[in-house]
């Protein structure tokens, strides 16, 4: 199969869907690999590096137009549209319960779009998320802890506070993997975290792990309400995977916090969990004020630390690339974690979570 490795080109997404050593087991396994010039190098890897395991370095149209399977990170941007064809596999992080327009392109031009985020392993667990999640969850706490500074409109507060001084309060909306990866990184700061979550399993297990020092809480409207009013930092972390992100943080309820406090919220690329989170934003331009509450809702997080995020991401998907350039669609026929990933086939929309959320008809894949 001819893999293709695109540049990408969101704002500030210095990631790249392939290492060198990627490419590496793919063309040692029969296949041609195609990477955009330029593709590696905002993550630290050099045209020179995926010549010297004789990947092909082209232009970015060649990438597209001679390529199989399209490997990517993030989603199509607008201009890159265009290339979306039939009989091609889209492989990368889709987000497209929250992305009506890039759904209704991917529908017409009939491409089979698998996504990252929605395959299963046979825990249930998200094996293409997970990496990702991490990364997102530790860089909210660096992002929030950087809005809270006053020279960036935050109310002052160091997270963990200083002798004498009582630390931040944290507030985490989800236990999941970007949870407890804040809650971790907040709590090493020397912070005062609460995760809000309403599997009592998840809540025992970061009671346990974290020997009582992370406060669990159960997710109901009234405790919410209650900690808001309090808290000097909030994370959204709440995932249904596939599907657009509940809101579960009301406008009136960040009208109830400080002023000077700070919101993350790292499930905007599914819509985001916090209501006042009204719109995507950029590296370039992070976060804005609302009700005298700074916002961060930047749908790309590990794009800042790429090497680390590209590192950790290949590695994961490397096994699930290999698959299907081995046994195309087949793959997905012997696993039904991984089918679950495939999200629009023959122009129509193969994933329940995001034919709910825009309220298109599911299909069954029939490969």
């Amino acid at each position: 199969m001819i893999i293709g490795i695109p540049k990408e080109i969101k704002n500030n997404e210095n990631r790249v869907s392939l290492t060198p050593a990627g490419a590496y087991a793919l063309i040692k396994a029969g296949h041609t690999v195609l990477v955009e010039s330029g593709a590696g190098m905002g993550s630290g890897f050099s045209d020179e590096e995926y010549r010297e395991v004789n990947a092909v370095i082209c232009e970015c149209e060649n990438v597209f137009e001679q390529a199989e399977m399209i490997v990517k990170v993030k989603e199509y941007l607008p201009c890159e549209y265009q290339y979306l064809k039939e009989n091609q596999i889209v492989f990368t992080y889709l987000h497209i319960a929250n992305d009506k327009p890039f759904t209704d392109t991917l529908i017409a031009s009939r491409t089979t779009a698998i996504a990252y985020e929605t395959i299963e392993s046979r825990n249930h667990t998200l094996p293409l998320l997970q990496p990702m999640s991490e990364v997102a969850g530790r860089m909210s706490v660096q992002a929030g802890a950087a809005m809270l500074q006053k020279n960036n409109g935050g109310s002052g507060i160091l997270l963990g506070g200083v002798s004498g001084v009582l630390p931040a309060n944290v507030v985490i909306i989800g236990g999941g993997t970007v949870g407890l990866n804040a809650a971790k990184m907040a709590r090493g700061l020397g912070a005062n975290v609460t995760v809000l979550d309403i599997n009592t399993e998840r809540m025992n297990y970061i009671d346990d792990i974290s020997q009582g020092t992370i406060h669990t809480l159960y997710n109901n409207e009234y405790n919410l309400k209650g900690v808001l009013k309090d808290a000097d930092l909030l994370i959204g972390a709440v995932l249904i995977p596939g599907a657009k992100a509940p809101k579960l943080v009301s406008e009136e309820m960040v009208k109830s916090m400080k002023k000077g406090s700070a919101i993350v919220d790292v499930a905007i690329d599914q819509g985001g969990c916090i209501e006042t989170c009204d719109h995507v934003t950029t590296h370039d331009d992070p976060y804005f004020v609302k009700h005298g509450v700074l916002h961060y809702s930047v749908a790309n997080m590990p794009g800042a630390v790429p090497r680390t995020s590209t590192l950790a991401l290949s590695q994961a998907t490397l096994p699930y690339i290999l698959k299907l350039a081995n046994q195309g669609l087949e793959a997905l026929k012997e696993d039904p974690g991984f089918l679950k990933g495939l999200n629009t086939y023959q122009g129509k929309i193969t994933c329940r979570g995001v034919a709910e959320a825009l309220n298109y008809e599911f299909f069954e894949p029939k490969l």
